[in-house]
């Protein structure tokens, strides 16, 4: 998305916190800041519900999401896990 104002700012930031607490749900718990992959997933579910797309994020992104889940579900196994 490349939007040059500021507009939209407030719409951008309710779906980004929609983003979240959807992969949060789905994936477990994660620091949008210090993952990567889940920077990601938020940021291309955001461009999915901004383009009234949302229907399609699910299977677009099947793999990365599970993949995320799967890896904060090992990482809360070890046992030196930082909650």
């Amino acid at each position: 998305m490349h939007i040059s104002h500021s507009s939209e700012d407030d719409n951008l930031k309710r779906l980004l916190s929609f983003s979240i607490a959807d992969l949060l749900d789905k994936c477990g718990q994660f620091d949008v800041e210090r993952d990567e992959r889940a920077k990601e997933l938020v940021f291309e579910r955001t461009r999915y519900a901004y383009n009234d797309a949302l229907e399609y994020f699910n299977d677009n992104f099947l793999s990365q999401i599970n993949s995320l889940g799967l890896s904060i579900t090992l990482k809360e196994g070890e046992p030196d896990a930082a909650v």
